[in-house]
């Protein structure tokens, strides 16, 4: 069955002409570099890479959504006093600590509402600097584990819940990675929906956006999310997630790219998007607007060594190579299954042997 993703349709119409005037993934790119900066009054907030958003800061009160295992936050106040510290979509095993000056802070573990949420309790001296670490007591192991992978919820929110339970219910997964089309248009109401389904997961899912999340305004997924483009290391494994959803990926997340390569190369290396840049069947709008810069990103990553990539945007499964670098489509979140592919709902685990090896890539179904 062929299917074609209007909004996708869309922005390949549109490519040719976008593309001679202005980059369609420009303005995300832009706003991944303010993802985890904030201030207010005489309070101001850096998450180090950008690798949390901030949800909320308030007179005393600090609030992230976090896209990586490991966080490192600067909080400068110049009034000084008393914090709480909130922060959503982490390890339930991660312990915050923090630093003023090199000294250690006391920490005060409020509440834990949710596996995945945590309230802290801490005391910034006035015009003092704290730096605030968060890290799992496993973050710098290398002995096996594993991540879980998928994509494509969308309209399919209220049967989510099933994808979770099962996900809580398989052994050993330390995170999920989700590469794209959370919602069904990208609403501030459809976000709000699938973080707060996400509060029954026992693990943080670490996302990046598909093109559904461009259906109301490109710029809503940052403020609940965060960055389209990052990238993270946990184990011993790089994680780089990218942002693909507009079938291309911007110049300044190229740049990015090259240096997040160098970094990886001599670690297991993770890569996920939601469009893979060559569509494996052919036969569906599921790849680059280009077939060129298809074949310049995979010439990027064979060249950085990557071990391992991860799509979604077609919905159902599919292994295969690209480049010579082993690649797997999960789009099984319940999002208008394929057909007759005897797949339908699921998500897939990848069992990881440090230091760089992958054990296995399994297909767990749902229903």
């Amino acid at each position: 069955m062929i299917v074609r993703d209007p909004l996708l349709v869309l922005l390949a119409l549109a490519a040719p002409l976008a593309l001679s005037c202005l980059d369609v993934a420009e303005g995300r790119a832009r706003r991944d570099l303010e993802v985890g900066k904030a201030s207010m009054g005489d309070a101001r907030v850096v998450v180090d890479e950008g690798l949390a958003a901030v949800r909320r800061l308030a007179p005393g009160e600090l609030s992230l959504w976090a896209s990586a295992p490991v966080l490192s936050v600067r909080l400068i106040d110049a009034a000084g006093g008393p914090w709480t510290v909130t922060i959503e979509n982490m390890l339930a095993d991660a312990e915050l600590s923090a630093h003023v000056g090199g000294a250690p802070v006391p920490v005060e573990l409020v509440e834990a509402p949710f596996p995945t949420q945590r309230t802290f309790r801490i005391s910034v001296p006035p015009g003092a600097e704290a730096t605030l670490s968060l890290r799992p007591p496993d973050a710098a192991r290398l002995d096996p584990w594993r991540f879980a992978v998928f994509a494509d919820v969308q309209e399919d929110i209220d049967r989510v819940q099933d994808i979770y339970a099962k996900m809580n219910e398989t052994d050993g997964i330390r995170f999920a990675l989700i590469s794209g089309d959370l919602t069904a248009r990208g609403s501030s109401e459809q976000l709000e929906r699938f973080q707060r389904e996400m509060k029954t997961l026992a693990i943080p899912c670490y996302a990046t956006l598909g093109n559904h999340e461009l259906g109301t305004r490109d710029d809503l997924y940052h403020e609940w999310f965060g960055r389209g483009n990052f990238r993270f290391v946990f184990r011993g494994a790089q994680f780089t997630m990218l942002d693909s959803a507009s079938a291309t990926i911007d110049p300044l997340a190229y740049g990015w790219l090259s240096g997040w390569l160098a970094e990886g190369r001599d670690l297991l290396h993770v890569v996920t998007m939601h469009l893979a840049p060559l569509d494996p069947v052919g036969s569906r709008n599921g790849a680059f607007a280009s077939r060129a810069e298809g074949n310049k990103l995979l010439t990027m990553l064979a060249d950085g060594r990557v071990d391992l990539t991860f799509y979604g945007h077609i919905h159902s499964f599919y292994a295969f190579e690209n480049a010579g670098i082993p690649a797997y489509i999960s789009g099984g979140g319940g999002a208008i299954p394929e057909r007759l592919d005897g797949i339908g709902r699921h998500f897939v685990t990848v069992d990881v042997e440090p230091p760089g090896r992958i054990a296995q890539v399994a297909v767990v179904r749902v229903d």
